[in-house]
């Protein structure tokens, strides 16, 4: 290659570099594999090592060129980097907009009975930074500090892949856009919930340091003393504001976002609005707070600015804050309490759970007593200890959890967590098959508290559905001795359910008849209440329609179990040791021999194979389908349904109020469905 041609060679991997960068970071839709991103820095890589001459500052090869130095220096922020008051209820924030609002009609910038508008944000939960920018190019990061001086942490900074090392330009074109010779971008470093998730399980898998949050996450990743160290942590950025700036700005906040969107900078462009009075703002918080738990990230309240530019100088600033701007916070969703006793749960597969029993806190909108802690790896990982003070988490309708220990608040002679040997029930062993997190109680049907979950499990409404069967009820009957096994549930009658606790002559009629209704179910769902382990709805429904009928599954060998879609060695196995075991055949036996008949599951009834091979995955409320209803309509198309969202999903179809799988859909390009265009690739299958 000409050294005209190693140059545009150059230039051309750079863009494409770039160019990827800004789909997978900021766009959250990758245009290539990884392996191709890797054999495109590679190349660019090698060019400039064989050509030194080519390398500069803003080249993607420079994001980690620096060696680990002893501390960080300090920066001076030229303009200070400034805090935001806090309103946690809906008061603070009508008092926020009459102050604004009556000093504004003062200095004659709003009519009397006009509404001021204001520029609504989310407030991320990561760590605040300040890009200084000359002519263009990245040349310091630096912390908030204490407002007034901070961190320099621009070799760390360089490797997030968001931040643009050059602003973008185009002085020739019909929408050029303008580079200041100083520009200094405030915004915040954070780390998504999926990439925190995936970064916790690295670390374990390598026994180093497992972040509480990724709040931490990223606060610890972006303090690095080796930028290196950095470049391998999944940080993302979003500008919100700005400090030194060399040229005039335009005189609206929104407007100001926009050209930095035109500059190549990342903002958070999708989740932020413009509103007028206190009513806005409450609108805006109550819409942002119903989706919190589908972001992508977490956030901890939204913020509240001044649009006018003119209006926010008016105002100014007091103590350590501006005037013209207002941090709303959420309920706190992560607390600090104390670990009173660890104690265990049994679930229907003989599941050990710990729990950790804690002084009633209230996080996440509600009074917290009790926490998971998942097993015994996570306990001895976190090394939790009874007496700790610890951080317990609870977000939306979320099981809280304890994230730590707070260990400088441990007490002497805490002592480390033991694992129990024997069920807290039934006093059976407690064994830990080999390769397997959870530790199960070794009893069967002979523990009392596998007993009650699995008959739970058997009358839930995606199950066997009898109505009226609940978990208390549930609890009572095993308790009596009345109900060992589900056939027994069969054998109920009104006279004995009369005489149980809150048990009336008409609540005891309408359970019988719900007994009564659940007699022919599908096979697909008496196979799902059986409560095998591994067996959940879909693989319970691959297996009706494989089998036909309860006795074929039964008497199927593995070769059998394996030739089923998505049935795997595991499953397989599974199945086999349920129906080797002479007591789980009896109660089937029983259940048949009491009248319950499941229904054979019936063949696709579809035309064509044009749905053969195709996977739905059904999210929110559809308008004028259930859930199940849209399910056997696709079913009977000769499509599958599944509960998880892959890169080998092929429709997903959303109704209201549609969560995380329609999120990760349009992550990785699934096709989206709305219930009409469902509906109109099922008729176009018939």
């Amino acid at each position: 290659m000409t050294a005209p041609d190693i140059l545009e060679r150059v230039r051309t991997l750079r863009d494409q570099i770039e160019q990827h960068n800004r789909a997978y970071y900021l766009q959250d839709s990758p245009t290539v594999s990884d392996a191709e991103y890797d054999n495109l820095m590679r190349e660019l890589e090698s060019l400039e090592v064989q050509h030194p001459e080519l390398v500069t500052p803003d080249s993607p090869t420079q994001r980690v060129g620096v060696k680990p130095s002893e501390r960080f220096a300090t920066v001076v922020h030229q303009v200070p980097m400034l805090s935001l008051g806090n309103a946690f209820e809906q008061q603070e924030v009508i008092a926020f907009d009459k102050r604004v609002s009556d000093t504004l009609r003062q200095a004659g910038l709003i009519h009397p009975g006009q509404d001021v508008e204001y520029f609504c944000e989310l407030k991320l939960d990561g760590l605040a930074i300040s890009l200084r920018y000359e002519n263009g190019l990245l040349v310091q990061a630096a912390t908030r500090g204490d407002g007034q001086t901070g961190e320099d942490v621009t070799a760390n900074v360089k490797t997030i892949k968001s931040i643009p090392l050059r602003l973008k330009s185009e002085p020739n074109g019909p929408n050029s856009v303008g580079v200041p010779e100083i520009l200094e971008v405030r915004g915040e470093v954070f780390m998504n919930l999926a990439d925190f998730r995936r970064l916790n399980e690295r670390q374990a898998e390598r026994s180093e340091k497992v972040f509480v949050n990724p709040r931490n996450a990223a606060a610890g990743s972006l303090r690095q003393l080796d930028p290196a160290v950095t470049a391998r942590r999944p940080l993302r950025f979003f500008a919100y504001g700005w400090g030194e700036v060399s040229e005039a700005l335009p005189e609206r906040h929104e407007d100001i976002l926009n050209w930095f969107v035109q500059l190549g900078l990342p903002v958070n462009v999708s989740e932020h609005q413009c509103v007028r009075s206190a009513k806005g703002l409450m609108a805006f918080y109550e819409q942002v707070g119903g989706k919190r738990e589908r972001l992508l990230y977490d956030i901890d309240g939204v913020v509240y600015k001044v649009n006018a530019l003119a209006a926010q100088r008016t105002l100014g600033y007091v103590a350590r804050a501006p005037r013209f701007a207002l941090a709303h916070k959420f309920p706190a969703q992560e607390v600090t309490t104390r670990l009173l006793d660890i104690q265990f749960q049994v679930g229907r597969t003989g599941a050990i759970t710990p729990v950790a029993r804690l002084e009633p806190v209230f996080v996440g909108g509600v009074t917290v007593t009790s926490a998971t802690l998942h097993n015994e790896d996570e306990i001895r990982r976190k090394d939790v200890r009874v007496g700790d003070m610890v951080v317990v988490r609870r977000a939306g309708d979320v099981i809280p959890e304890v994230l730590g220990p707070v260990l400088e608040k441990r007490s002497e002679g805490a002592t480390p967590f033991e694992m129990i040997n024997a069920c807290p029930v039934c006093g059976s062993a407690i064994e830990r098959p080999e390769g397997e997190a959870v530790a199960r109680c070794t009893g069967g049907l002979v523990c009392q508290a596998q007993r009650k979950q699995s008959l739970i499990h058997a009358v839930s409404r995606k199950a066997l559905d009898i109505d009226g069967l609940g978990d208390k009820l549930v609890e009572q009957l095993v308790d009596t001795g009345r109900v060992r096994t589900l056939a027994d549930v069969f054998t109920l009658k009104v006279e004995e359910l009369e005489a149980l606790d809150r048990m009336g002559s008409k609540s005891a009629q309408n359970l019988v008849n719900a007994i009564n209704a659940a007699a022919q179910p599908t096979l697909a769902r008496f196979i799902y209440a059986l409560g095998i382990r591994h067996v959940g709805e879909t693989t319970a429904r691959d297996l009706a329609q494989s089998f036909g009928c309860i006795q074929a599954l039964m008497d199927a060998d593995e070769d059998a179990l394996l030739a089923v879609s998505d049935v795997g060695p595991v499953v397989a196995k599974s199945i086999q040791h349920f129906f080797a075991e002479p007591h789980n055949r009896e109660v089937v036996a029983d259940l048949l021999a009491h009248g319950v008949v499941p229904q054979q599951a019936a063949q696709s009834t579809a035309q064509s194979d044009q749905l053969a091979g195709k996977t739905f995955v059904l999210t929110g409320t559809l308008p004028g389908w259930t859930r199940e209803e849209a399910t056997q309509a696709i079913l009977e198309a000769g499509g599958k349904v599944t509960g998880s969202v892959s890169k080998k999903t092929s429709y997903v179809v959303a109704g209201s109020e549609a969560g995380s799988k329609l999120e990760k859909a349009r992550q990785l390009g699934v096709i989206i469905l709305d219930e009409d265009q469902l509906k109109s690739l099922l008729a176009r299958s018939g």
